[in-house]
């Protein structure tokens, strides 16, 4: 039996191609969703969307050529990918269309060949990292999560800048296309057929390949920080991925967590520190380095965490002598939680591994680093030794 994936675009006949046109007039059946079978008199109409119920439907037809209907492209997002696996036995003809993405940039007058992409129709999403990380962002959205959803989230994200430009029930005769910043769209109410882009002129980008910046990249003052040498081991230790929410806390002057908003360009990292002279440094890097994903909280732990949300990855630069207490409250909010700590005493690396024992840490090691640095003194460099750090990490035992 022959099948025909039919790519339809937007929905609008006008934005079809002439061989989606050709082959609807074909086929005595159609099978897609309701909106897609609309004014489609004289053919036995089938109202499906699950590729499941798809094939049984065109299996029960004596005879072809049945047409599925797609919105806008074939290879876009689109049902066809579950269908072909479910059709094989049949002549599947797909027939691509006109997608949104395609379509809404036109309407535009910009490029798409540079925009990330992203799904938040049904599916699980990082829209707001995306937009984070990305200066060109296009998003499908849908159901639940309207562009106001998205604009909200974006706010909230410290991004209620970002340039937002929405479609509404593109190429129908009531299409309407909105542009506005997040925080101004957030209120808005937007039509569940809607696409979104984004664009965002200073996205968080790593600046350069190395594994950690510069000491001297950071204001510093007369603040305690983790150096270079140290911070490299320990980004390698915490194992960042581009989605994770970061904790740092005793946060200092906020190298680690700069290096982490690098890391974490689709996350967001929280930087908890007490001192107020510390508190101001970190806010003067955020800025340096643009960062709108480090969230800076100022208090003492474990207090200062109770309402941050679940952290993927925690860094202790300092605890106030709570260290367990930070442990704890971490594995209850993600039992799977990576953590790194770091001793320059004996008694804390003590209490560290004490804690981790404790608490059921799976993969805990202890590393120590020295690092030496040349100084120049006159015609001659010498060694000037750095004080010895341990490292302790390890993840927390699944449930």
């Amino acid at each position: 039996m022959k099948v025909y994936l039919i790519g339809t675009g937007p929905g609008s006949r006008e934005q079809m191609t002439a061989a989606a046109l050709s082959a609807i007039e074909e086929c005595p059946v159609l099978i897609g969703a309701p909106r897609l079978l609309e004014g489609r008199e004289g053919k036995t109409c089938l109202p499906l969307i699950a590729a499941a119920d798809i094939a049984r439907a065109v299996r029960a037809q004596g005879e072809g050529p049945v047409g599925v209907l797609l919105s806008g492209d074939v290879g876009f997002y689109s049902g066809a990918k579950n269908l072909y696996p479910l059709l094989e036995d049949c002549e599947v003809v797909p027939l691509p269309g006109l997608s949104s993405l395609t379509c809404f940039c036109a309407r535009l007058r910009t490029p798409w060949e540079d925009a990330c992409i992203v799904s938040a129709h049904g599916r699980a999403h990082n829209a707001p990292g995306a937009v984070q990380s990305h200066r060109k962002t296009f998003i499908l959205t849908g159901g639940s999560y309207r562009p106001d959803a998205l604009c909200a989230q974006l706010t909230d994200w410290g991004l209620g800048d970002v340039r937002i430009s929405v479609g509404e029930r593109l190429s129908y005769p009531d299409e309407r296309i909105t542009t506005g910043t997040a925080a101004e769209l957030a209120g808005r109410t937007f039509d569940t057929l809607a696409v979104v882009l984004a664009e965002n002129p200073a996205p968080i980008r790593r600046p350069c390949a190395a594994p950690a910046l510069a000491d001297g990249d950071f204001l510093r003052d007369k603040t305690p920080m983790t150096k270079e040498e140290v911070r490299a081991l320990c980004l390698s230790k915490l194992r960042i991925q581009p989605h994770h929410t970061v904790w740092d806390v005793g946060a200092g002057t906020g190298s680690v967590s700069v290096e982490c908003c690098f890391g974490a360009n689709e996350g967001r990292v929280f930087a908890i520190e007490r001192k107020p002279e510390a508190v101001a440094l970190l806010r003067a890097n955020r800025e340096k380095f643009g960062l709108t994903n480090l969230h800076i909280v100022e208090g003492t732990a474990p207090a200062a965490l109770e309402d941050l949300p679940a952290p993927d990855r925690v860094f202790l630069g300092g605890t106030g002598g709570c260290m367990e207490d930070i442990l704890r409250l971490a594995v209850q909010k993600n039992p799977a939680v990576w953590i790194v700590v770091t001793a320059v005493t004996l008694e804390t690396i003590a209490e560290a591994m004490r804690c981790f024992s404790s608490l059921g840490f799976t993969n805990a090691e202890a590393v120590q680093i020295a690092a030496t640095r040349t100084r120049q003194a006159g015609n001659y460099h010498l060694m000037d030794a750095q004080n010895p750090v341990w490292i302790v990490s390890g993840e927390a035992r699944h449930d």
